[in-house]
């Protein structure tokens, strides 16, 4: 009796000390259910990757006293469908007395390979847009190569190879730096040519990207790099042209738990793409983007708001120019008919609602150029 008091007692102590200390590991410890799991967090880079049906399970157990057993389970059910060494959920202390949080480590094994579709849809003005990727993790390097045609994202329709590194941990986890490379050809839609892009369009075009991301706090991250882009025109000469460009983007991103399986989630960023004859680029332009997405759910029942605006100062290359009338920014409009070259300026808003499969939205934007309005 006098050594399961002491148990006991050592195990209460532990929850209540420093803030973000690991307290206890479900299969190692009883721990008195008298505590309340106030949120679960899981790493973001798996948290894709989990099924619906297995994240709104997750989010049952916050509001609920703390049970043990159901977090092993939850943690073998994870270790499956993640395929991965280990999955330890943790405690910490909460911000409330008598509340815990529950921390879910990933293990990863030593060569994780994933193959994933990460798009494949169909439209009846541009036809169909689909990527495949395979990635592999070694240890806190990504490597990531695959194949994309696209004639959804931008003015164009482009063909070709992506290719990306990750590493994940430089020197410490609040540096991560990437670096990309892409190649593509492009094909374009009579739309845009006659509509005066002849003299801008272009057959191929090749992306070299570095950009660093640095953890200013754990909501709020920068990203600083460049873009190195060239491309060759057709007409009315053959030739090269590049758009070398610094990046930098400011981005705020916060999750938060209610009651039962309660989520809010709200992301703000602003990113600027300026090209400079001190990069010896041939264009000479500011792109600037702010975007605010707020989303809430309530067990299967999801809302989310996101706005969206753009401003493109000097001469940008088609590329870079905004584009409404794709899958993600006013759905259901054809493109070429809006703005066929794209504009300089855009402003939009979509608002959408989820019921398990079903999903619901309402669209509203503009787009146009300086001085005429489109």
């Amino acid at each position: 009796m006098k050594s399961v008091l002491v148990g006991l007692l050592a195990c209460g102590m532990a929850l209540w000390a420093g803030n973000q200390q690991p307290v206890l590991e479900p299969a190692e410890f009883n721990v008195n259910s008298r505590y309340t799991v106030e949120s679960v967090e899981v790493p973001r880079d798996v948290e894709s990757r989990i099924s619906r049906s297995l994240r709104q399970d997750i989010q049952q157990i916050v509001g609920n006293r703390l049970n043990a057993a159901a977090l092993n389970d939850l943690g073998r059910r994870l270790r499956d469908e993640l395929k991965v060494r280990s999955v330890t959920p943790k405690l910490v202390r909460g911000t409330s007395p008598d509340h815990v949080k529950v921390v879910i480590e990933v293990g990863r094994r030593k060569n994780e390979f994933d193959l994933s579709v990460p798009k494949f849809l169909y439209h009846s003005s541009e036809g169909w847009s689909a990527a495949v990727e395979a990635s592999t993790i070694i240890g806190n390097s990504r490597f990531a190569a695959g194949l994309v045609s696209d004639g959804d994202e931008l003015a164009e329709r482009y063909a070709g190879i992506r290719t990306r590194y990750e590493h994940r941990k430089l020197g410490t986890d609040r540096v991560r730096l990437a670096l990309a490379f892409d190649s593509y050809h492009q094909q374009w839609n009579p739309a845009t040519i006659g509509a005066g892009g002849l003299s801008e369009i272009y057959r191929t075009r090749q992306n070299f990207e570095p950009v660093a991301t640095i953890v200013l706090a754990r909501p709020l991250t920068l990203s600083v790099g460049a873009g190195f882009q060239r491309f060759q025109t057709q007409f009315p000469l053959a030739r090269t042209d590049v758009a070398n460009a610094a990046i930098t983007t400011l981005r705020y991103e916060k999750r938060t738990e209610g009651s039962g399986p309660d989520q809010q989630h709200l992301e703000a960023a602003y990113s600027l793409r300026a090209a400079t004859r001190a990069l010896d680029s041939d264009f000479v332009y500011a792109r600037h983007r702010w975007q605010l997405r707020y989303s809430v759910t309530r067990g299967r029942h999801s809302v989310t708001d996101e706005f969206v605006s753009g401003l493109i100062t000097g001469h940008a290359p088609l590329f870079e120019r905004y584009i409404l009338g794709t899958s993600s920014m006013l759905r259901g409009w054809n493109k070429y008919e809006l703005d066929p070259l794209g504009g300089s300026r855009v402003v939009h808003n979509s608002l959408d609602y989820r019921y398990g499969p079903v999903e619901v939205f309402y669209d509203t934007g503009a787009i146009w150029d300086q001085p005429h309005a489109n």
